[in-house]
């Protein structure tokens, strides 16, 4: 008796004998570049948990394997140390390449200005070439510097930026304005899929304390009772949004067809002052806040339209403020009580 089942559209059939015998559909892999990060771990982990198999590669410049430590046990998992501003070689099949591969706080970019640069052009032209060869779905790793310091605001997909080159943030927004220009390239001359997502001020757990962006600055600073040292006078503006929204948005436009710049960001606008004053009650730290010069080309507005981001990807955030800061908080306490010398 033959039987024929139509229950899982999914999944592919296949003749044994006079019996239809369902096969699992293969899984899908992804490549994710710079996945020990802060970002990429946490993408790398969210795949894993969607069903993917996951290739990370990182040379661990910036990123850390106790980012991607418990993720190393499981089956689908496999960890390659590698520098993508050199040819990338991956023997089997590949589905998605997602390009996170980058210095992104400016502590490591300013330090690092020469590998920003190297991994925004060479690591992109490596990786996109991997993607032509194996007929993947390129998804670019962009920011919202590619804005600049903005002169206008909200910034939408539209806004071509004001940034200045030849700064010492050029080495990141550049490299980063570049690997844009090299993708569209790419989609336009060899016809490849590609995602171009425009990401803001993102915090959450895994972030390094030592990292130079604001928020591990404000929550080390006050959890151990020291000035929180606020630059210029805090009028400054971000958009800050919660890993596992910003995670969701990206998941989101990997798997749509969007080519074109995408913002995957919070529109809720803060100033540093206000997040300062926040984190510092929500530690119930004795800090007092400092103020200190503001640096070289650091943008006075950040807010994302995310029009484009609603009407294609369905795609808002919805993590608040508090309820990021607290689960951000919880993770550096823990490692400050894990190593509390440092």
């Amino acid at each position: 008796m033959e039987i024929f089942v139509r229950a899982i559209p999914t999944a592919t059939v296949k003749k044994h004998g006079s019996t239809y015998l369902f096969m699992k559909p293969a899984l899908k892999t992804v490549l994710v570049t710079g996945g020990a990060g802060f970002l990429g771990s946490h993408f790398c982990e969210f795949l894993l948990a969607k069903g993917y198999r996951v290739i990370c590669m990182d040379n661990l410049i910036t990123g850390s394997t106790t980012n991607i430590q418990h993720l190393t046990s499981h089956k689908q998992f496999r960890f390659v140390k590698h520098d993508v501003t050199q040819h990338i070689s991956v023997a089997e099949e590949i589905h998605y390449i997602l390009h996170f591969a980058s210095p992104a706080s400016p502590i490591d970019y300013l330090k690092l200005p020469i590998q920003t640069l190297k991994v925004g052009a060479l690591g992109t032209h490596n990786a996109l070439g991997l993607a032509k060869a194996k007929k993947a779905v390129f998804m670019l790793s962009s920011t919202s510097e590619v804005y600049g310091d903005p002169l206008v605001s909200p910034q939408k997909e539209s806004y071509w930026g004001n940034v200045n080159p030849i700064g010492p943030r050029g080495v990141y927004d550049e490299a980063k304005r570049f690997a844009e220009a090299l993708t569209m390239a790419y989609h336009r001359v060899h016809k490849i899929p590609v995602r171009i997502a425009r990401i803001f001020n993102t915090y959450g757990p895994r972030m390094r304390k030592d990292d130079g962006r604001a928020i591990p600055n404000f929550i080390t600073q006050a959890l151990a009772n020291k000035a929180v040292t606020v630059y210029g006078d805090g009028s400054q503006t971000r958009s800050f949004s919660y890993v596992a929204d910003e995670i969701d948005g990206l998941y989101r436009l990997m798997l749509s067809d969007v080519n074109e710049p995408v913002n995957i960001g919070n529109p809720q606008e803060l100033t540093l002052l206000e997040i300062a004053q926040q984190i510092v009650a929500l530690t119930k730290s004795k800090s007092k806040i400092t103020f200190a010069p503001l640096p070289v080309d650091d943008p006075k507005v950040r807010k994302p339209d995310i029009t484009l981001a609603q009407q294609k990807l369905g795609w808002k955030p919805t993590t608040t403020l508090e309820e990021g800061l607290q689960k951000t908080i919880a993770f550096f306490q823990q490692q400050h009580a894990k190593n509390p010398l440092h």
